[in-house]
């Protein structure tokens, strides 16, 4: 592994594989595909409101933190959306339909461990809110003319026009990279926590196939 230039690509040439097998699970491609009944899709938004609901917990108690901090942008903050969108694909009463999956019950934890690990608690923020407000632009129009959804119901979560430009947020978000004031070791540590990262979220999906063909419930 190259161990100079700049952090950020390191990152991305590190955890590339695993990014690709999140991206390209069955799942995600039925999703895309348009070949998902709306009850998985459905499904997978509870588990991402569990996620980010321990992600953003943790990036609150973060906020001054001198590493992690510089991350902590309230306009990223996802579960107000995903409550919107819950709210649209289960009912009032999506709070006591849904429920995590173990998958996403460990996922959680994890991610809530980081409260004392501020670049593990980056690495789990540039896993999600990276491959969201990229590859989750996809999966949003499938949704939409798969499922007929009205503008903006059932897709909130992927609405992420308040940054501006998302070209110029990606750029700003790898310089905050690249300015990470981490040794060696600390580096390769985030490396490793990043890459446990999409092994997590491609359990969560592996799971909710194997739930969703089995018809069983959120």
């Amino acid at each position: 592994m190259v161990e100079d230039g700049r952090f950020s690509e390191r990152l991305k040439a590190a955890t590339w594989q695993a990014h690709g097998e999140a991206e390209e699970h069955g799942f995600t491609r039925a999703l895309l595909d348009g070949a998902m009944p709306v009850d998985g899709y459905a499904a997978m938004t509870a588990q991402h409101y569990f996620a980010y609901t321990a992600l953003e917990e943790v990036g609150r108690a973060l906020a001054d933190d001198p590493l992690a901090g510089p991350f902590v942008d309230p306009l990223l903050f996802r579960v107000p959306a995903l409550e919107r969108d819950l709210e649209a694909l289960y009912g009032p009463d999506w709070a006591r339909r849904v429920s995590p999956t173990p998958p996403t019950a460990t996922y959680a934890a994890r991610i809530r461990q980081m409260a004392d690990d501020p670049a593990g608690y980056v690495a789990h923020h540039y896993t999600r809110y990276m491959g969201d407000v990229s590859g989750g632009q996809f999966i949003a129009k499938a949704a939409a003319r798969a499922y007929s959804l009205p503008r903006g119901e059932g897709t909130a979560f992927y609405d992420f026009s308040a940054l501006g430009s998302l070209p110029r947020f990606k750029e700003a978000y790898r310089a905050r990279l690249d300015a990470l004031d981490l040794d060696e070791t600390a580096r390769r540590a985030m490396i490793r926590e990043t890459g446990l990262a999409y092994q997590l979220n491609t359990e969560v999906l592996a799971d909710l196939g194997r739930r969703h063909a089995s018809g069983a419930a959120a």
